[in-house]
């Protein structure tokens, strides 16, 4: 087990560094927006690559950083209904959650989306739209954000099983706690204001 956590602390560094990286891509992604809108108001001009830069920028930031967000539990979950349970009870979801739903989803993603960007590498697939991009660039993000995602799941599933053996201290128990007790709250202000 040992081997196995110390392999998910390596996926843990390299997926934090990579999401934190890839964060300045908002920066970008709005500057170019900003500057495009600007230009194309003030001077009537405007190039299909600034607007299909937009959507790669987000591409690379929603599809690479998903793992990123998979670290830090930030991933949608029903957090209210998910806090009432017990913790043995939320842990043994979290496996079998990975295990059965999320590790096959990002297999299934990966063996789907090689073709799907080897077929447009093959081709130098360019947009439809006149002065458009690359596509293959931009199809290749599925096939790396579901690698990085498929190494995060591991690493979570890893963890949570060591967790559930009492080998190391669950990193998101006081941010789970503190979210619940946060909501509660806010709930009963709701409740009282209303009576």
């Amino acid at each position: 087990m040992n081997f196995l956590l110390a392999l998910s602390r390596v996926i843990d560094r390299v997926n934090r560094s990579v999401g934190v990286t890839l964060s300045w891509l908002v920066l970008v992604a709005v500057l170019i927006s900003a500057i495009n809108a600007v230009i194309r108001k003030l001077f009537g001009v405007s190039s299909n690559s600034w607007l299909e830069l937009q959507w790669v920028l987000f591409s690379v930031i929603f599809l690479v950083g998903a793992s990123w967000t998979l670290l830090d539990n930030e991933h949608i979950r029903i957090d209210i209904v998910n806090n009432l349970l017990p913790k043995r009870v939320r842990d043994a979801i979290d496996v079998i959650g990975h295990a059965f739903f999320l590790l096959p989803f990002t297999i299934v993603m990966l063996v789907t989306s090689l073709p799907f960007f080897l077929a447009s590498y093959r081709i130098k697939e360019q947009s439809g739209n006149a002065g458009g991009l690359p596509q293959w660039p931009a199809k290749s993000l599925i096939f790396i954000g579901f690698a990085c995602l498929l190494a995060q799941a591991l690493s979570e599933l890893i963890k949570r099983i060591a967790i559930m053996r009492g080998l190391i201290a669950d990193p998101h128990a006081a941010a789970a706690h503190s979210a619940a007790e946060a909501e509660a709250e806010r709930v009963l202000s709701v409740l009282k204001s209303e009576s």
